[in-house]
């Protein structure tokens, strides 16, 4: 779990522009079904912007992932979903899907949804 604030007045330099989050996740062992090098992960979140914040974007500022200058204000909210199996002793895939409504707290953006995999290799 994971709780964030900002007044919003100090540009950040992170992964995105967020004032206000507030993320929840769990990661679940493959002993229950069997497979104990398998993890199945499911994660929330919700994240806000500072009046300020949003002014800047209304006025057609930019930030690191967002701003365009047609902001229609709204919370991003996200979900995560994944599951990492083990192929080999030395061979890990992972599936992963996410879905973000009003992305770049734009309500005219979105919904997305964004599949991935990751291939994890020890040699």
């Amino acid at each position: 779990m994971r709780l964030g604030w900002s007044d919003g007045n100090n540009e950040a330099w992170a992964y995105s522009d967020v004032d206000d989050g507030a993320s929840m996740g769990l990661s679940v062992s493959g002993d229950i079904w069997k497979r104990p090098n398998d993890t199945y992960g499911l994660a929330g979140a919700v994240n806000a912007l500072s009046r300020v914040h949003q002014q800047f974007f209304e006025d057609g500022g930019t930030g690191i992932l967002a701003g365009d200058g047609a902001l229609s204000y709204g919370l991003e909210k996200a979900m995560e979903t994944y599951y990492s199996f083990q192929v080999w002793k030395s061979l890990r895939l992972t599936a992963d899907y996410q879905f973000v409504i009003d992305p770049a707290f734009n309500r005219a953006r979105g919904p997305v949804s964004v599949l991935g995999g990751r291939i994890h290799w020890d040699f």
